[in-house]
C-alpha cells in the first residue's frame, strides 16, 4: 500500500463512523470469512456499516478509488459474492435494528439482520413474514433474490410482502423505493439479487402466526 493510498484510507476514517480493517489488523480474517468456507478472498479493506451515512461513504470512496465492491449482509451468498479480491468489502453485518408496529402489521429491518433476528423480533408479538428456513441466513439477500420458506404457500414470496426499500446507488444517491415511488427500482428489486443498490431498510407486510 503506497503513502498516498494509507492517506486516501485516513482521511476515509475520519469522516467514517463504524470500523475500517485493513488486512493488518488483529480481527481483518475473522470479519473477512462468511458462511462458504471454501471461498477464501482478501479484500484491500473492509467497511463495517452503523448507519446509512456510511454505506453513502463507502461507496463514494469506492468510486473515488475505482475499487471493485463487494456487499456483505448476513455473508450467506453460496458463491460467496459477500467478499471480493483487492477491493471495497462494505459490511453491513452490524446494522441489526428491527422495528416492529404491531398495530399495522408491518416491520422495518436493517440489512444486518439475518432470519433469526428478524423472526425473534416479530415473533414476540405474534407476527411473521414468509422467510426462509436457516436462521442464520441474511434479511437482505433472502429478500432481494426471491425468499421462500414455511409461510410461502399462504402468504407468497418474500418479495410479495416488501412494502417499500431505502437504497444507496451506485452514485451514492439515497432513494426510497415503493409501488408508488421509484417503482421501476422497487420491481427490479423484488428479485434482482444485489445488483441495483445497496438496501439500507427494509418495510414488510407481518401476519398472525400466534406465539409459538
Amino acid at each position: 500500500m503506497t503513502p498516498l493510498q494509507q492517506a486516501n484510507i485516513d482521511e476515509f476514517k475520519v469522516h467514517f463512523h463504524g470500523n475500517v480493517i485493513l488486512p493488518d489488523d488483529t480481527h481483518y480474517d475473522e470479519v473477512r470469512q462468511i458462511w462458504n468456507a471454501m471461498i477464501d478472498r482478501r479484500p484491500a479493506l473492509i467497511a463495517r456499516c452503523t448507519s446509512t451515512e456510511d454505506i453513502v461513504l463507502a461507496v463514494q470512496f469506492a468510486r473515488r478509488h475505482n475499487l471493485v465492491v463487494a456487499i456483505r449482509g448476513g455473508g450467506h451468498n453460496i458463491a460467496g459474492n459477500a467478499v471480493c479480491d483487492d477491493g471495497l468489502m462494505i459490511d453491513l453485518s452490524l446494522m441489526k435494528s428491527v422495528k416492529v408496529d404491531p398495530e399495522a402489521r408491518r416491520a422495518t429491518v436493517e440489512p444486518g439482520c439475518t432470519l433469526a433476528d428478524f423472526d425473534m423480533a416479530v415473533q414476540a408479538h405474534g407476527l411473521a413474514t414468509p422467510l426462509g428456513i436457516n436462521s442464520t441466513t441474511g434479511v437482505a439477500g433472502l429478500t432481494l433474490g426471491g425468499g421462500f420458506g414455511w409461510l410461502s404457500r399462504k402468504y407468497g414470496m418474500t418479495v410479495d410482502n416488501l412494502i417499500s426499500a431505502d437504497v444507496v446507488t451506485a452514485d451514492g444517491e439515497q432513494v426510497h423505493a415503493s409501488e408508488e415511488e421509484n417503482a421501476d427500482l422497487f420491481w427490479g428489486l423484488r428479485g434482482g439479487g444485489g445488483n441495483l443498490g445497496i438496501v439500507t431498510r427494509f418495510e414488510f407486510q407481518l401476519y398472525p402466526v400466534g406465539p409459538n
